[in-house]
């Protein structure tokens, strides 16, 4: 029997922040180099040269930078993702004129995601931007877009933001956001059930009892597939929101083209090497603890 709906929205929501968590934890090391690296690429020769400097300014902490906001958005995002993930899921049965609890074919799903990536958006843009900005805060002092000696708490952040911008300022990105979002989680959906399907086919199972490896691996193969194709949407984005914090409103289309004419097309990959290496521990980390504690959740409601 399958759960009533409302409580299937609390198991995804509640299995989805288990995913945020496990998320953050086991990649926010790279996340910090990417954001570095993005933001400011003519400070860094590479990943290994980025991760080096940073832990020589500031030691371990440095590659932890913004991981309270990052906590934050990674357990929003992925509770309003996969709770709107599993209801555009009865959306596009119901388009289909399928009964609820069809399994759904992996475009379907992917289709699923994609729409439920716009809501996500939402939860995702104001944390984001907080984290961005404690992740860039001594390349903006060293870079003299700041002044230096400037506080880089989270709560130093917000009130910045709220002095500067008001509550709306904590959207600045957002369309970039969603921008980068919507085909973004059509990818990252539909990479991880496609690598799945294809596991399930040469081991003869169903997709639920692939094991531990093949499910982290799908879920690394799903978030390759989303940045290799939203990686220069989500520089633009990095760029928008930290260096808004030094007076500058540009949106999305004036922020890129300034890139491409002032820059080239290089900095917009700029960062790609340690999001490509976290993808893996991190999204493998994020369905593992998705999957699992939404397995354990239904079977205590089916009990």
């Amino acid at each position: 029997m399958a759960p009533h709906p409302v409580t299937q929205a609390v198991i995804d929501l509640s299995a989805g922040a288990c995913g945020g968590i496990a998320c953050v934890f086991s990649g926010q090391p790279f996340d910090t180099a990417k954001v570095k690296m993005q933001t400011f690429p003519g400070l860094y020769r590479g990943f290994v040269h980025c991760f080096v400097s940073v832990y020589k300014q500031v030691g371990l902490r440095g590659l932890y930078q913004g991981t309270t906001p990052a906590l934050i958005a990674n357990i929003a995002e992925n509770a309003v993702l996969f709770m709107s993930y599993g209801f555009c899921q009865n959306v596009v049965r119901f388009v289909s004129g399928l009964d609820r609890g069809t399994e759904l074919s992996d475009i379907q799903k992917a289709c699923s995601g994609s729409v439920a990536s716009v809501f996500s958006s939402l939860a995702l843009c104001p944390t984001e931007l907080v984290k961005c900005r404690l992740q860039a805060m001594h390349e903006m002092e060293v870079s003299g877009k700041i002044a230096s000696g400037q506080k880089s708490t989270v709560w130093s952040v917000v009130r910045n933001v709220l002095r500067t911008n008001g509550p709306l300022g904590f959207y600045q990105g957002l369309t970039t956001t969603i921008v980068r979002e919507v085909p973004g989680y059509f990818c990252f959906f539909g990479g991880y059930e496609l690598s799945r399907s294809m596991f399930a086919n040469h081991m003869d199972r169903d997709k639920e009892h692939i094991g531990v490896v093949p499910l982290m691996f799908s879920g690394g193969f799903g978030g390759a597939c989303l940045w290799l194709v939203v990686y220069p949407i989500d520089c633009v984005k990095s760029r928008i929101q930290v260096l808004s914090l030094a007076g500058k409103q540009e949106g999305f289309l004036k922020t890129l083209m300034g890139i491409l004419r002032n820059e080239g097309v290089a900095p917009l990959y700029s960062g790609l090497t340690p999001t490509m290496i976290r993808t893996f521990p991190a999204n493998g980390a994020l369905f593992l603890a998705y999957e699992v504690s939404r397995k354990i959740m239904m079977q205590k409601f089916d009990h």
